[in-house]
């Protein structure tokens, strides 16, 4: 279920909160290819389903990081909408790892949690951790704190 957040007061009303789960969205060869041309990365972990089934220690392909982190803005809106603003703009990471790889045809989802607002001139600046999950992954996907700005 979607958490509405009602402008500044309620995202400072909300700061330690972890704001739930998105649905799980299969990763698809597709997706995958349609990432490495968009990106021109191209290698072959990702790309070539019959090479990486040989020759890869993850035993087929997986998505490129990258991907799973540019699924943010896919999967948050599932778990929560910021309103009450003009705008609001990504403005970065602090810090992105990616502890364990996404298999192609795997399962991922997406967990947020609401680390800190502050006030900035026009608004105010928001950082989350955003933990991707391949269902049944014994350890995160990805883990990224991420920065939002929000202007009134």
């Amino acid at each position: 279920m979607t958490t509405i957040i009602q402008g500044s007061a309620g995202l400072k009303e909300l700061v330690g909160t972890h704001l739930g789960y998105s649905d799980y969205m299969e990763i698809s060869q597709e997706r995958v290819n349609t990432f490495a041309d968009a990106t021109g990365d191209h290698q072959w972990i990702h790309v070539d389903p019959e090479r990486a089934k040989a020759e890869s220690p993850f035993g087929g392909p997986i998505a490129h990081g990258y991907l799973t982190l540019s699924l943010g803005p896919v999967l948050a809106p599932q778990i929560m909408r910021v309103e009450g603003f003009k705008m609001g703009v990504n403005y970065g990471c602090e810090k992105v790892r990616f502890p364990s790889p996404v298999p192609v045809g795997s399962n991922l989802r997406l967990g947020a949690l609401l680390d800190g607002v502050e006030d900035i001139p026009g608004g105010v600046q928001v950082s989350m951790t955003f933990t991707f999950e391949v269902e049944g992954g014994a350890k995160p996907a990805c883990v990224s704190n991420i920065i939002f700005r929000y202007y009134e």
